[in-house]
């Protein structure tokens, strides 16, 4: 938002901020947040290129809606089913580890 805009806003009243000033989230759960974004995004690209989510998940022992789940950024899933399924599409940590490098 520009600088003038959020004047504006703030002058008649309105409190702006950020998502996370919003949720109340601590730095540390912000982050996580952002993590767990950013590898959903990148195994819903990488799968996208290589097989379907029915296949994917017939490879991590997993369901395909949860493949879904997974590749939408639901909360409910965890890091551990992301790093797995990216790292069956064929990725190597490195390339998790940029990933995550390349969020702000």
């Amino acid at each position: 938002m520009d600088s003038a805009k959020k004047e504006k806003l703030e002058s008649q009243g309105w409190k702006v901020g950020s998502v996370a000033d919003f949720l109340e989230l601590t730095p540390e759960e912000a982050i996580l947040i952002e993590i767990k974004l950013a590898l959903s995004q990148n195994l819903k690209e990488r799968r996208q290129k290589l097989m379907t989510q029915a296949k994917l998940a017939e490879k991590i022992h997993s369901s395909q809606p949860r493949i879904a789940t997974a590749e939408n950024g639901d909360a409910s899933v965890s890091i551990d089913l992301l790093i797995r399924a990216i790292l069956a599409t064929g990725a190597t940590p490195q390339d998790i580890g940029q990933v995550i490098a390349k969020i702000k």
